[in-house]
């Protein structure tokens, strides 16, 4: 089992930015999925973006164009920098990772992101 744990998040202006960390306990080189995901209050949690061991991107059509998912396999961390937040990107952040195409996710404790002036 991978420990996740994610930083950066904070209140930002409409408008602003913010690069949220996700921090591996051991190697990400080559495991299959790293995702970012987030739960807004009374929302369902939803899938933001992926990066797989390849290097491939996919991001739900919400975010395309303003998030960009990077990993660092030296570092063992994923990135996720945020640009043109808006209120509507206020919610809780979380990172998982998949070892495998048919394992189970394993995830971080999240990290707060508000968008609010």
């Amino acid at each position: 089992q991978v420990q996740l744990v994610e930083s950066g998040g904070g209140l930002v202006q409409p408008g602003g930015s913010l690069r949220l960390s996700c921090a591996a306990s051991g190697s990400i080189f080559s495991i299959y999925a790293m995702r970012w995901h987030r739960q807004a209050p009374g929302k369902q949690r939803e899938w933001v973006a992926v990066i797989t061991s390849d290097g491939s991107t996919r991001y739900i059509d919400s975010v395309k164009g303003r998030f960009t998912i990077s990993r660092d396999n030296a570092k063992n961390t994923v990135y996720l920098q945020m640009n043109s937040l808006n209120p509507e990107d206020t919610a809780v952040y979380l990172c998982s990772s998949q070892r495998t195409r048919f394992s189970p996710f394993d995830w971080g404790q999240g990290t707060q992101v508000t968008v609010s002036s």
